[in-house]
């Protein structure tokens, strides 16, 4: 959506909730003043990042973008519950259970503020924390026993851009090189802004430590912010970018092909209608591996690539893109687009695993989905 529709489109739902609650707040002193305050301040802060997103000139400085994408999560959980609010209230209205007085007004009221302003903060502390590791067994028929045990590090998400910064990828980095993985894989959406901007920020990648080291496809994101130049400069990091292609992997104990693991990685699902040339395809990503290689691990980014891949004959998918729905409504809209959310799921004869990724995007919120750094084994079943 255009910025100034945008604006107008925020600013008349911030006067609904104005009108909504702080009238109604009137019989707690200064509520709602201070309620019109922030509201104005939120109406005016909310398009900022949308605004240096656009790559205007006049961008919002740093700290408006900060205060922008609070706004835009407290925001968010203000209109629903003041949308809920009144729905609650109009059914009592129509079934004359409304108590004499305005009380029910006015205190239910203070509690959407309330609820709204406790579920932002509790959403910022479990987004800005250092993501947890989450451990997940995958368990393969024909498993070969020189991987059995092989270990696998899933970064996805991680979203580099106005408020996740250098400091908080060296606090990933760190907590990865603890887990000693047998390889590394970051699912696509690193980052959000151009290299130029973002550099810096994500350098510390080119410290992830892995036997056989770090392989990443593209996430839908990279090509919003120019997916060249990222490739180029994962590369320059060290980072092997794989490009529907593959990296056979051969464990210390393997004695041939047979004992090897083949990591394909395919380009977003979108690709293609960035660059014709990147059209994300499984079957390209398996050109020219060992036939007798037969554990077959896909990264891509979009949990959509799920058919395609089982039908190359891939046995795990590991993907992100969903954030696991990250907070509350919208992880209820996810699964409109999306065959899976979050967690392991069976698809024919392959495993997909969906990471709620280990940053966030836009709000810096996370309700009922936690970030994670995922690390997965394979086991044989």
């Amino acid at each position: 959506m255009p910025l100034r529709p945008l604006t107008i489109l925020t600013s008349l739902l911030h006067l609904y909730i104005g009108l909504r609650l702080v009238g109604a707040l009137s019989a707690w002193p200064g509520a709602g003043p201070a309620l019109a305050v922030a509201l104005l301040v939120s109406a005016i802060a909310l398009p900022m990042p949308f605004q240096h997103r656009s790559g205007r000139r006049g961008a919002a400085s740093p700290a408006w973008t900060w205060l922008g994408l609070l706004a835009m999560g407290w925001f968010s959980s203000l209109f629903l519950l003041t949308l809920l609010r009144d729905l609650v209230l109009a059914g009592a209205w129509a079934g004359g259970w409304l108590p004499e007085g305005g009380s029910a007004r006015a205190d239910s009221a203070a509690a959407v503020v309330i609820l709204a302003t406790l579920a932002s903060l509790l959403g910022f502390w479990n987004a800005r924390r250092t993501a947890g590791v989450r451990r997940v067994d995958v368990a393969l028929a024909g498993l070969p026993a020189a991987l059995h045990g092989f270990t696998i590090v899933q970064l996805s998400d991680l979203h580099v851009g106005p408020t996740i910064r250098r400091g908080y990828i060296a606090r990933i980095v760190s907590r990865v090189n603890e887990l000693k993985a047998d390889a590394i894989a970051i699912t696509g959406d690193l980052v959000d802004g151009s290299v130029a901007e973002l550099r810096e920020h994500i350098a510390p990648l080119a410290d992830l430590e892995s036997h056989h080291g770090s392989f990443v496809v593209t996430g839908n994101h990279e090509y919003y912010a120019g997916a060249g130049p990222w490739i180029a400069e994962l590369r320059r990091l060290g980072l092997r970018v794989l490009l529907n292609e593959h990296a056979v992997l051969r464990p210390a104990a393997g004695q041939g092909d047979g004992d090897a693991l083949v990591l394909g990685g395919v380009t977003d699902f979108t690709a293609g209608h960035f660059d014709a040339s990147h059209a994300s395809d499984p079957h390209r990503a398996l050109l020219g591996a060992p036939p007798e290689a037969l554990t077959r691990v896909l990264l891509a980014h979009q949990p959509r690539s799920a058919p395609a891949a089982a039908q190359a004959g891939f046995l795990l998918q590991l993907s992100g893109h969903t954030h696991g729905g990250q907070f509350w409504p919208w992880n209820l809209f996810v699964p409109l687009q999306n065959p899976f959310v979050a967690g392991l799921h069976r698809l024919q004869t392959m495993w997909v695993y969906v990471s709620r990724g280990t940053g966030y995007w836009g709000p810096p919120m996370r309700l009922g989905a936690p970030s994670e750094i995922t690390l997965i084994r394979l086991v044989l079943a």
